[in-house]
């Protein structure tokens, strides 16, 4: 993740949503867990038609840890590991690395859902302890079938 090389990465979302308001919604909506697959492809200076997240502002000289890169993304968010699969939501929004001893980063962005089974958003936000198997994010709130949502998210990095 610390390269700036064409990757692939599956980041698996386990969702243990909290839902603090009450809507007459059927009774499978919203749903307080789904698992994701996110797929992010790091441009690397030449996969211009295949990246979803590119640098918007690079790594100080403080530390080997890229310490201050900005990273910007939009990357798809499908039900299995193929990330040709069609996209059930989009992950949008940033991570910076804020730590110079260790590979450490802040993530705030927001899931999109537009298909026939969910519409609305999830805002996530939180650290990514990059050394750690899993690692949870806040859910700070959500529209459409997601409104006032709260929770966590928990991520874990799989590089097949």
């Amino acid at each position: 993740m610390a390269q700036f090389f064409y990757k692939s990465i599956n980041i698996f979302f386990f969702f243990s949503l909290l839902i603090t308001h009450t809507l007459a919604l059927d009774v499978e909506k919203p749903c307080k867990r789904f698992v994701l697959h996110y797929h992010d492809i790091l441009y690397n200076g030449t996969n211009a038609e295949n990246a979803t997240s590119a640098a918007a502002a690079n790594a100080t000289e403080l530390g080997n840890f890229n310490f201050g890169k900005l990273v910007v993304f939009d990357d798809p968010v499908t039900k299995d590991k193929h990330h040709l699969s069609p996209p059930v939501a989009r992950a949008q929004g940033f991570y910076f690395y804020d730590k110079k001893t260790e590979f450490n980063a802040w993530f705030a962005y927001t899931l999109i859902f537009n298909s026939s089974e969910h519409k609305g958003t999830i805002n996530i936000m939180g650290a990514d302890m990059i050394v750690e198997k899993t690692r949870d994010f806040s859910v700070v709130g959500g529209t459409g079938d997601f409104f006032m949502t709260r929770g966590i998210v928990t991520i874990r990095l799989d590089d097949t």
